[in-house]
């Protein structure tokens, strides 16, 4: 078994890796609503006070050299509220290779009194470093130089832009959170190259409220990446009081999975998540496991008194 998932994950690093890599480059989060800011830099200080979140996933737990990310982010707005300012941190493991994103966002909002709406628009740079070590990989041949390479510190600038909108019961927003195709050639062999494909975000959502009790929060999040498939993340969560949310995700021909978040207080709230894969790779895995703290911070003379939904 163990030689199974060995042999396994090299054809998929080799598969990412080597010549032109076209599959999933970013980071991927069940828990994706709360976790806005990496997606769409326009999102930065909607929350209206300062909000704190992090994040960690182990994708495929059990599998070696399965991904792992761990986020972390902060986003305020200015004393003039429609400005807003984030700063986000990434660092993504898969296989041989690991990727570290700093990120600053800055967005600007109209808001609209007549029916709550904000529009708000958003830019993001910063720069990702690159490491890799393809030799890391299971090979029949140890003397092949396509895999015999190594790489460190590989510096990336990159840019992004987003829009999104909000009224106080849905939203909706569209990003492209790194805009810059950044080729790397790794080594002294031009035709090992890997590509970083320009991912595209649509997103919507909202919450219906039935009573004082229960409130419905649909959403969903499309994905289009360049030389690779359409992605789509669909969840529905419940909402009991205010204090329990319970849900499930679906992510189409790829997963399926619950979540569980609770409302320590209207601040802070942590959460769990479970994905389930629905591929053969269910076979040699224990499932997706997902972690989230998520803290507001309030202004002075601000109050809360419910919790956000979004």
């Amino acid at each position: 078994m163990k030689a199974i998932k060995l042999l396994s994950l090299s054809v998929i690093m080799a598969t990412c890796l080597l010549n032109y890599s076209y599959s999933q480059q970013e980071a991927q989060f069940s828990q994706y609503m709360d976790n806005m800011l990496y997606y769409n830099p326009a999102y930065a200080g909607s929350r209206n006070m300062m909000n704190i979140s992090a994040l960690h996933r182990q994708q495929w737990a059990g599998f070696k050299g399965a991904p792992m990310s761990t986020t972390f982010s902060l986003h305020t707005p200015l004393r003039y509220e429609n400005i807003g300012l984030g700063f986000s941190l990434l660092n993504d493991n898969v296989g041989p290779t690991n990727s570290t994103w700093f990120n600053l966002d800055f967005s600007y909002s109209l808001k609209f009194k007549k029916h709550n709406g904000r529009l708000s628009f958003g830019v993001k740079g910063g720069i990702n470093l690159l490491n890799g070590d393809l030799m890391k990989l299971t090979k029949q041949d140890q003397n092949d130089q396509f895999v015999n390479v190594q790489f460190r510190n590989d510096i990336q600038p990159n840019v992004g832009a987003g829009i999104y909108y909000q009224s106080t019961q849905w939203f909706a927003g569209f990003a492209i959170p790194r805009i810059i195709d950044n080729l790397k050639k790794a080594g002294d062999f031009t035709n090992i190259e890997y590509i970083a494909q320009r991912h595209y975000y649509f997103t919507v959502g909202g919450y219906i409220k039935t009573g004082r009790m229960l409130k419905i929060r649909p959403s969903a999040m499309l994905k289009i990446t360049e030389q690779a498939p359409i992605a789509l993340d669909m969840s529905l969560a419940f909402i009991f009081y205010d204090k329990v949310w319970l849900g499930a995700n679906y992510r189409l021909m790829e997963s399926a999975g619950f979540m569980v978040q609770y409302q320590i207080s209207n601040q802070f709230k942590i959460g769990y998540a479970f994905d389930y894969s629905t591929t053969k790779l269910r076979n040699y895995n224990y499932g997706t496991h997902e972690l989230l703290l998520s803290y507001d911070l309030l202004f002075k003379n601000k109050s809360i008194a419910t919790p956000r939904y979004f």
